[in-house]
């Protein structure tokens, strides 16, 4: 009987962990350095949550399932619902605004898996509830980018767009809500030929010609700031988007104050979601081919959504093992170094009672330490030690013993040095 790992889902061997804990650890200390504080929601959740937020299409996508009480379950397909569900159980009424969390954790979707794209993958994300925007946003935006920069990644394009405009003009020219949501679901995907095809071909989505040719140009304003006079001039003669052109033009002048500079602001970048109203943004890195997408953010009215009071929430996830390829394809490999301080290596039977009582006294003190537990013979003893690259082993024979000493060997130079046992933990703190 053979046994394989299912379809999609990958196992992570000793240095790729280390190397995900890095990257984890570097998140942590990003987000917590912006006030952020972690939170963990469940692995699944009642089906309704994510069908009430993304529509019954999303089924197709989940592993669903139904419990012994037949209660419709899913494994998270995303972590944005369940902390939107989260804050109206727990902290609504009782948490002083603006809320600021962060979360780590795996999520599940049944998609063809492909490069970049797994059944079981991890986000790593955010979401500041109840700060005002278009502050909140800017901050959140920079922690994004600094968070892109602090794993080595470089070359990250932040792209921003307020959905704003683009709601405002459908609004003026009375463009009903089914027709909106096509159209956004086009725009989200990215593909320019398709919206030309959709907004200009046999069957336009949308027949009047006037906004078709508005739109068009808008979504091809990409660049930096100057391209704000450009969305001006689209949109003079339209009062619904002005509120929103105005708080983007607003958002550009705070990212200058948070020291933002590396974005791009780019008016074909939507959401195919009605409950995103206000600033959205994608970080692309370039290199990772098609999945060149690490991060996607914006400013929502889930909570809403899901029956609670009406607060302004803005987040991001990024796609933790997109940020691993870009990190392993993209940054300099550092040289792999061994997991321990300190090797315990007893020359013979007599004396290893002695190595592992040695061994446990400086585990106890916060030394990384392991010991023969195979009665290898010495030789291999220090061959083992050289092929994990340990930087010291500590020698114990029965004559140092007698002593109440150990010799202790550097790896590197080959230099060694008899020390009192009494003196041992002492000597490997560099006291």
């Amino acid at each position: 009987m053979e046994f394989t790992r299912p379809r999609g889902t990958r196992d992570f061997l000793f240095e790729e962990m280390e190397e995900r804990k890095k990257a984890e650890s570097t998140l942590r200390h990003i987000f917590e350095n912006y006030g952020y504080r972690e939170i963990k929601t469940p692995l699944f959740e009642e089906l309704k949550l994510f069908t009430t937020k993304s529509g019954e299409e999303i089924v197709d996508q989940l592993y669903n399932f139904k419990d012994k009480s037949d209660r419709e379950l899913t494994l998270r397909p995303e972590i944005t619902a369940p902390v939107a569900r989260l804050y109206l159980n727990e902290l609504e009424k009782t948490a002083a605004k603006p809320i600021k969390l962060y979360y780590y954790g795996s999520c599940f979707r049944y998609e063809r898996p492909q490069k970049g794209r797994f059944r079981q993958f991890w986000q790593f994300g955010c979401e500041l509830i109840g700060a005002k925007s278009p502050q909140g946003e800017a901050e959140v935006i920079a922690m994004c980018s600094d968070s892109i920069e602090a794993l080595g990644i470089t070359g990250a394009d932040v792209n921003i767009n307020h959905l704003g405009i683009i709601r405002g003009l459908f609004k003026h020219f009375e463009v009903d809500t089914k027709t909106q949501r096509e159209l956004m679901v086009v725009i989200d995907k990215g593909d320019k030929d398709l919206l030309k095809e959709s907004l200009s071909g046999d069957n336009p989505i949308i027949s009047n010609d006037e906004l078709n040719q508005i739109l068009l140009k808008l979504i091809d304003l990409v660049g930096d700031k100057s391209v704000l006079s450009d969305v001006e001039e689209l949109i003079k003669d339209y009062k619904e988007p002005q509120e929103a052109f105005e708080q983007l033009k607003e958002l550009v002048d705070l990212l200058d104050s948070f020291d933002m500079h590396n974005y791009t602001l780019n008016l074909g970048v939507a959401r195919g979601l009605d409950y995103y109203t206000g600033i959205v943004f994608e970080i692309y890195v370039e290199g990772l081919g098609a999945q060149k997408q690490v991060c996607g953010g914006g400013t929502y009215s889930l909570i809403k959504v899901f029956g609670g009071q009406e607060v302004e929430s803005t987040g991001f996830a990024l796609g933790f093992d997109r940020l691993m390829n870009a990190i392993e394809e993209l940054t300099e490999k550092e040289e792999a170094k061994s997991h321990l301080d300190v090797y315990v290596a007893p020359i013979s039977a007599d004396v290893r009672l002695k190595a592992y009582e040695i061994t446990q006294t400086l585990r106890r003190s916060g030394i990384r330490c392991d010991v023969d537990l195979n009665n290898k013979k010495f030789k291999k003893l220090m061959n083992y030690a050289d092929k994990i690259k340990v930087p010291k082993i500590v020698i114990i024979g029965k004559n140092d013993l007698e002593e109440g000493k150990v010799t202790i060997k550097d790896m590197e130079s080959g230099s060694q040095e008899l020390i009192a046992i009494d003196d041992i933990v002492n000597y490997f703190k560099g006291e």
